[in-house]
């Protein structure tokens, strides 16, 4: 084979087969390269974009990185379907598959370690937002009098807006205690911003749960019953996803030991 190779995950060795027509990044498809009792997930890649000068520049570009982003979650939701992988981050690219081979000696009781954790155990995300019209709560304001009218209204206006996220931050507490206990882990991530984000309402809990795949029904009855619990607060739940945040990887980024082998 020509050119680099991208590593999206390592597993270990599995009998089920990939879907057929999935593509990996660049529309390359993914294939096993077999190391002792580990498996890396790989495709071939241009030197053109995945070189480390190309590479850096791409990663500045916001389509590029979405593109790229959507087609390495593609190869991971794949493999989630049929084995538990450790997902590696994004950008993660070596010259040949020798230095694919030399990244797996060197972790490879790390990652054994991780993947035995993790096996049979996937990641369900959920989100807890202030809906924009309880955070903002509109209301037709009384004709202003006076100077002390004024401050009147100022301060009912504080205290609405201070119970409002007091009650927002019992719920959040609360649910996450409530989940905490149906999860083997736990990571609370910092609140989305909402202009980066997209999504409506300010984020006020942001956690991940490990979940072993047997009580993931479970898991999500218990986030549906409280959806409608607190008028004003939305619930989001995503997953099952491969279990990225107790996976040990940073989420973006790369290796700083990528590029370091030599190419054939």
């Amino acid at each position: 084979m020509t050119g680099l190779r991208y590593v999206y995950a390592v597993c270990r060795p599995f009998d089920a087969p990939l879907q057929s027509q999935i593509t990996g990044v660049g529309g390359a498809p993914p294939r096993l390269l077999r190391h002792h009792d580990l498996i890396a997930v790989v495709s071939e890649v241009p030197e053109r974009d995945f070189a480390e000068q190309p590479l850096r520049a791409h990663l500045e570009d916001l389509d590029w990185l979405t593109e790229t982003a959507h087609a390495h979650q593609n190869v991971i939701d794949a493999l989630t379907v049929v084995t538990t992988p450790l997902p590696l981050r994004l950008g993660t690219v070596f010259h040949d598959d020798s230095g694919v081979r030399v990244m797996l000696e060197a972790r490879e009781e790390g990652f054994l370690r991780t993947l035995d954790r993790l096996s049979g155990r996937v990641e369900w995300g959920v989100k807890v937002y202030a809906e924009p019209e309880a955070e903002e709560q509109p209301r037709e304001p009384a004709k202003v009098t006076s100077g002390r009218d004024y401050l009147r209204q100022r301060r009912r206006s504080r205290q609405a807006h201070e119970e409002m996220w007091e009650k927002a931050d019992r719920f959040a507490r609360r649910l996450h205690e409530t989940l905490s206990e149906c999860a083997e882990d736990t990571r609370l991530h910092a609140p989305q911003n909402s202009a980066l984000s997209g999504a409506p309402g300010r984020n006020v809990l942001n956690a991940a749960y490990l979940v072993p795949r047997r009580n993931s029904e479970e898991f999500v009855e218990l986030v549906d019953r409280t959806k409608n619990e607190e008028p004003g607060l939305r619930v989001e739940l995503t997953g099952p996803w491969a279990a990225y945040s107790f996976s040990g990887e940073e989420p973006g980024g790369r290796e700083s030991d990528d590029m370091s082998g030599e190419n054939s």
